[in-house]
């Protein structure tokens, strides 16, 4: 897929108050223009993603897999807030000539949408066959077919929820407290600020996405007469680290945290099930049964209040990170929505 940057050079307001003069905006296409008549899918990017599915999503998105760039018109745009080429606590600030850090406007999944929406105008899409997302890609999805219910034909809702559960917020809150341990992180001198507590962060977050069945599965000691079990803290440990050399910050995760907890597809619109009536697009839930964040008594209720959706559930034992491992069952659900 081809990456491009994007400058809207319109001003842009976000629903928590604040504005900027414009956006600088990153997304992948298929490595070629879009062609009027193109079968068009549209993959919304999980939290630490960013917007060549191919990287993330390798067995899902790319060369004869089930979304195949030379087949679809495949688009993926990186969420504000990312660090990975969008607007966000880690770009420069004009007015300044640093990085914003705390200065930039507070960030709701109504304001990415908002963004993408920006981006489906400027290439010229006006209708997109399929949309799907998994986790924060869910909340994108979700909020998309109800701020534009006659431009999405199918939509799928992976791993998500109508509204952030508390449990989340809870992890959520715990990874922002992880933050705020770290002295580095609220000095705001540099985007290396709050790396060790980014760690920290990724490991408490990395403890929601999995289970214990899986971590058993994984990490379990190899030796009968270990001393003291290291094997899963060693992978805490790591999984800190590779964050940090993806070029992930503190600061875009803190914002990062709050847009998930920004997530009510009910707010202004007279309540979660009155925003879903709005909802025109045939629509596909899928839970995966482990998912600790997401479980599927929650995907069945947004089912049922959807009324004419279908709902799917993935056997996994990985937890909500199951949308990156249970490929096959994926395909099979997806591959006749195509």
């Amino acid at each position: 897929m081809r990456r491009f940057e994007w400058h809207t050079g319109e001003r842009f307001s976000f629903e928590s108050g604040g504005e900027l003069a414009s956006l600088d905006l990153v997304y992948h296409t298929s490595d070629r223009p879009y062609r009027p008549g193109d079968k068009v899918v549209w993959v919304c990017h999980a939290l630490t993603g960013n917007s060549n599915p191919e990287d993330w999503w390798p067995k899902m998105v790319g060369p004869g897999c089930m979304f195949d760039p030379d087949e679809c018109f495949v688009v993926c745009v990186s969420m504000l807030c990312s660090p990975y080429g969008a607007c966000g606590p880690a770009s420069v600030n004009p007015a300044t000539g640093k990085p914003f850090f705390f200065d930039f406007p507070r960030t709701t999944v109504r304001d990415i949408v908002r963004a993408n929406i920006l981006v489906r105008k400027h290439l010229g899409i006006e209708k997109i066959d399929l949309m799907l997302g998994p986790s924060i890609g869910g909340f994108q999805t979700l909020e998309w077919v109800i701020m534009e219910p006659d431009v999405i034909e199918k939509a799928v809702f992976l791993a998500t929820a109508t509204r952030v559960p508390p449990y989340l917020t809870a992890f959520n809150e715990s990874q922002r407290l992880a933050l705020l341990a770290d002295p580095t992180f609220r000095e705001a001198k540099s985007l290396q600020g709050g790396s060790a507590g980014l760690k920290c962060a990724r490991s408490i977050a990395l403890i929601s996405y999995r289970t214990f069945d899986g971590y058993n599965l994984t990490q379990a000691e190899q030796e009968d007469d270990t001393l003291f079990a290291d094997r899963a803290a060693s992978y805490q440990r790591y999984q800190g680290e590779k964050l940090l050399r993806r070029d992930f910050d503190a600061y875009s995760y803190w914002y990062l945290s709050y847009a998930l907890d920004s997530m009510n597809v009910g707010r202004g619109r007279g309540g979660v099930k009155k925003a879903l009536e709005r909802i025109r697009a045939q629509c596909s839930v899928i839970s995966i049964t482990s998912d600790y964040l997401f479980p599927p008594r929650h995907g069945q209720e947004t089912v049922a209040a959807l009324r004419h959706a279908a709902y799917y559930e993935i056997q996994s034992i990985f937890g909500h990170d199951g949308f990156l491992i249970e490929h096959e069952q994926l395909a099979a659900i997806l591959r006749p929505l195509l």
